[in-house]
């Protein structure tokens, strides 16, 4: 009996987007407690191609199917597994690679898709919405605090905002000049042109400050911040001691299950939220959309289509 195959990129070795090779492999099968997910779309965030350059140090057995974020229809389970039906519309993250025709994937990693959004929005949830919605929860944004969110446009900033705005807080956003009407759009209060202006000389006392910038910007945001106030950072590590002077709560974004996932579709179909795609790319074309990725530039996020 000849194994289903399907198409997937993989890479045998760490380096540049020339590694990743569309390849045909044997379809998976979900073990127990696993679901097996036709993927539709693939989400190509910073993770992915961090990973396959080797700059995070996760275990990689290889050759590595890419990919974590998708959205797609469940298709089967396997034994003694709950929580999804055959049919139902879900997105979420595997770390079984998803730049795939199939992946497989554990019930808790996983919820039903917003109503409202097809496979291509839904597939840039993973990693910026989930990102941004664990990082407002563990900042304990609430109805009058003052934000600051670095980076207000990318692909967890504009999340960010936009969560942020519902909980009732005052948001500024730094940008790019090209970008400040677009996060305006979405919800910031006041909108900082990083080239042009210092944002610590526009926000004072700050109740949560998120930052996925880096480098002299995180430095410097411990400027903003008020004693007891949260500075969180997704790219970088707050200086301890310096935080500790001036009594700031240093915080880590905590992963997203199952709930959170579920409470980000709610949102979303409640119209509190949205996502933005910069670019859609065929699954062929992945090493371009890696490229495009690598470069931080572009407002939301980047997509494989594969259904």
């Amino acid at each position: 009996m000849v194994d289903a195959m399907m198409r997937a990129v993989r890479f045998h070795r760490t380096g540049g987007p020339e590694v990743l090779e569309l390849e045909q492999v044997p379809k998976p099968v979900p073990g127990e407690g696993e679901v097996l997910v036709r993927v539709m779309a693939a989400g190509v965030i910073p993770y992915d191609w961090k990973v396959r350059k080797g700059v995070i140090p996760v275990p990689l057995s290889f050759p590595v199917i890419a990919g974590y974020a998708f959205a797609g229809i469940v298709e089967a389970a396997g034994p003694g597994t709950s929580g999804a039906a055959p049919g139902e519309r879900v997105y979420g993250r595997s770390s079984r690679g998803t730049y795939a025709d199939y992946t497989v994937v554990k019930p808790a990693s996983m919820a039903a898709m917003p109503k409202s959004l097809g496979f291509i929005e839904a597939a840039a949830l993973q990693g910026g919405a989930t990102t941004a919605w664990r990082a407002v929860i563990d900042g304990e944004v609430k109805a009058g605090d003052r934000v600051l969110i670095h980076g207000a446009a990318g692909g967890v900033g504009l999340f960010a905002v936009q969560f942020a705005k519902a909980r009732g807080a005052y948001v500024y956003g730094t940008a790019s000049a090209a970008n400040l009407d677009y996060i305006l759009s979405i919800g910031v209060d006041e909108a900082i042109d990083y080239a042009a202006r210092d944002f610590a000389d526009v926000v004072r006392d700050a109740d949560f400050v998120l930052d996925t910038v880096g480098g002299k910007t995180l430095e410097h945001s411990l400027e903003t911040v008020k004693p007891g106030g949260i500075l969180l950072s997704i790219v970088g590590e707050v200086p301890p001691h310096a935080a500790a002077a001036r009594g700031i709560r240093v915080k880590t974004v905590s992963p997203a299950g199952r709930e959170d996932l579920e409470a980000i579709a709610r949102m979303i179909d409640a119209g509190a939220a949205k996502p933005v795609i910069q670019k859609v790319f065929p699954l062929e074309e992945a090493r371009e959309a890696h490229r495009l990725s690598e470069t931080g530039h572009g407002r939301g996020r980047i997509v494989l289509r594969i259904g």
